[in-house]
């Protein structure tokens, strides 16, 4: 009897052995990821309560990212030239402090918006480096065989953090307050602390940036290797195409959710979206690997601007919002691991820290762009009244600060489904699948 392939896919006792540190990484550092996301998600509850502005709100991201991108092609280089155990201590345990200071701040009654915005930022200036050296940590922890596998699991993490965010910050807002959320973080952060410091042992890797190369020249590799290679580059193009799309999703959401439902439905979306996510991990994990990746990125990330968006804008109601997020995020996870595995196998060893921080620099410069535009978008639309001068507008979004996101959702939508649709045709990407 032949056996299925998605028995086939399963790990044996020996693959586990051979991940085994590669699995003590991937679990600790979800469970830190786990806190970092529920503060995240109470922080965005309180600056919206407090300053009642989507712009507000979404420039909270806006400082995390944009130094983040800034500094990001050169930090790459540095990250390259580092320990990387030392790297990811060292970032960990800073973001840790500026988590313990926002705390403090807010115990002592001093706790303002702007606060939250420069600590964001010197956060985001940290992870730049931060970012480079886990990406080849994982690929020093995970035999190449086991490739898609590792993306897989890490796909499957990011689902189970974003199911048990809403609901754990929540329970927890509810019960201890902002400080009960950021204690746990703080407490997350320790396990895996401690873990990568004494019980994680990484293989040296081959000298790549050599020391007496300057930044500029060492940034100057990671983009001329990505110049080199027009298929990933353009599907660099395309991705930071759809993360402007989903940056202004995210700033539009809050606006669009909580003046209808409150936090119990901004929380819900959030929770259907992760369960989303982790059924697709699921089929990550358990399906082969597709002979065709880029078509399995594309495909998925069509499936998600071609719903979800039109469901948030012309629905009123939770279910509809949740159908959405089902639609919008289940294949998510496949086109994260494709990706993950496309990339790994793509680039030498030698020059991943480089060249993963000059992808980060174009890949994700779209993201602080995408919530500023969203949040001025959602606040300028809203102050206009267009809505309310056009019945027809008012009908099918509604009225204010959530009709307004409403009406900036559809527009995203259509400029997602059209986006998708002709990079699907770049002949580029479609020769990474050879």
């Amino acid at each position: 009897m032949k056996t299925p392939k998605f028995l086939s896919s399963l790990p044996t006792r020996a693959d586990l052995v051979e991940m085994r540190a590669f699995l003590l990484l991937w679990s600790t550092q979800a469970l830190s990821s786990l806190g970092s996301s529920m503060t995240a998600f109470a922080l965005v509850v309180w600056s919206y309560e407090a300053e009642g502005s989507a712009l507000t709100t979404a420039l909270l991201s806006v400082c995390s990212y944009a130094p983040y991108v800034l500094v990001s092609v050169f930090a790459g280089a540095l990250s390259d030239r580092w320990n990387k155990k030392a790297v990811l201590l060292i970032c960990d345990g800073f973001a840790a402090l500026t988590t313990l200071l926002t705390l403090l701040l807010l115990c002592t009654g001093r706790l303002q918006i702007w606060h939250l915005y420069a600590l964001n930022a010197l956060s985001g200036l940290m992870n730049s480096v931060q970012q480079p050296a886990s990406e080849v940590t994982t690929t020093l922890l995970t035999p190449r065989a086991q490739f898609q596998r590792a993306a897989s699991l890490r796909a499957l993490s990011s689902s189970v953090v974003n199911l048990a965010t809403p609901a754990l910050a929540a329970a927890v807002l509810g019960f201890a307050g902002l400080p009960g959320v950021i204690a746990f973080d703080l407490a997350t952060f320790a396990v895996a602390a401690l873990t990568l410091a004494f019980g994680i042992r990484l293989p040296k890797a081959a000298d790549s940036a050599p020391r007496e190369e300057s930044l500029l020249a060492a940034a100057r590799a990671g983009l001329r290797f990505l110049w080199r290679h027009a298929g990933i580059l353009h599907l660099i193009l395309f991705l930071a195409g759809i993360n402007l799309i989903a940056s202004m999703y995210n700033a539009a959401l809050p606006a669009r959710t909580l003046p209808l439902a409150g936090q119990a439905g901004y929380g819900l979306v959030g929770s259907v979206s992760g369960a989303a996510m982790l059924a697709g991990s699921a089929l990550a994990v358990l399906l082969p690997a597709p002979k065709r990746r880029a078509r399995v990125i594309c495909g998925t990330l069509l499936l998600s601007m071609s719903t979800e968006n039109f469901l948030l804008a012309l629905g009123r109601s939770p279910l509809s919002w949740c159908v959405g997020a089902v639609l919008g995020w289940i294949g998510i996870p496949l086109m994260n691991a494709n990706l993950d595995a496309l990339l790994r196998t793509s680039l030498p060893l030698e020059m991943q820290g480089r060249v993963y921080a000059a992808r980060n620099a174009l890949q994700f410069f779209t993201i602080p762009l995408g919530y500023l535009l969203g949040g001025a978008l959602v606040d300028a639309l809203s102050a206009s009244e267009a809505l309310g001068a056009v019945p027809l507008l008012s009908a099918a979004f509604g009225a204010g600060q959530s009709g307004a996101a409403g009406a900036l959702l559809f527009l995203l939508g259509l400029a997602g489904t059209a986006l998708c649709l002709g990079f699907s045709q770049d002949r580029a990407i479609r020769s990474l699948e050879g």
